[in-house]
């Protein structure tokens, strides 16, 4: 029988290379957004909402 003092060894664990994978984790998102981003951008929806945006801009300048 063992005493209530008695523990099991239960060795140190440390966080060393979280932050790899906390960067591994944020780079592979913000690559899958600048895609989306990508292909929103260069589709036929992505150009006429950045023409119409652009034209409402310039007929806010005063020149």
């Amino acid at each position: 029988m063992t005493s209530p003092r008695t523990r099991l060894h239960v060795p140190h664990r440390t966080e060393e290379g979280m932050n790899t994978a906390e960067y591994a984790v944020g780079t592979v998102g913000a690559c899958g957004f600048a895609t989306i981003l990508y292909k929103l951008l260069t589709s036929e929806f992505g150009q006429d909402l950045l023409s119409s945006v652009f034209d409402k801009v310039l007929t806010l300048l005063p020149f």
